[in-house]
């Protein structure tokens, strides 16, 4: 059902310390931070070839990356993200075995304007996993 990984996301507190060392240390290409308020958050995206490094930082204190660095104040890796032909059918699998879909269980559009789902970390080895549909 998963296609490619479509990218790793890490929360920090600090975005442009985060970009400054992605990019300095580690020579990354860097793209643009997109704020994304119906997400809470704003992100960035490092190209690595193969797959990206989504860098988040919370948009506003209600932010659930907010939850998560007060739980992690240093940062750490927040979710993998999976590209899938057809979110719906996806989300009815998923759903069918018993996996459970976050929030109001209906897709949203995510960074690269595609629909996106977020699963429950605890139906998956305590790794919060986003699906991404992509186009074929």
């Amino acid at each position: 059902m998963i296609g490619r990984l479509n990218h790793i996301a890490i929360a920090v507190p600090d975005l442009a310390a985060a970009v400054e060392t992605y990019r300095d240390q580690l020579g990354a290409r860097i793209g643009p931070a997109q704020a994304l308020p119906e997400h809470g958050v704003t992100v960035v995206f490092i190209d690595t070839g193969n797959t990206k490094v989504e860098l988040l930082e919370p948009l506003g204190a209600a932010s659930p990356i907010a939850a998560f660095l007060e739980k992690n104040p240093a940062g750490g890796m927040h979710h993998l993200c999976f590209e899938v032909p057809d979110i719906a059918a996806a989300m009815a699998r998923l759903q069918a075995g018993g996996a459970r879909v976050l929030g109001d269980g209906r897709p949203r559009i995510g960074a690269h304007g595609n629909p996106v789902i977020f699963l429950h970390p605890k139906d998956f080895t305590g790794t919060l996993i986003e699906l991404e549909q992509v186009p074929a």
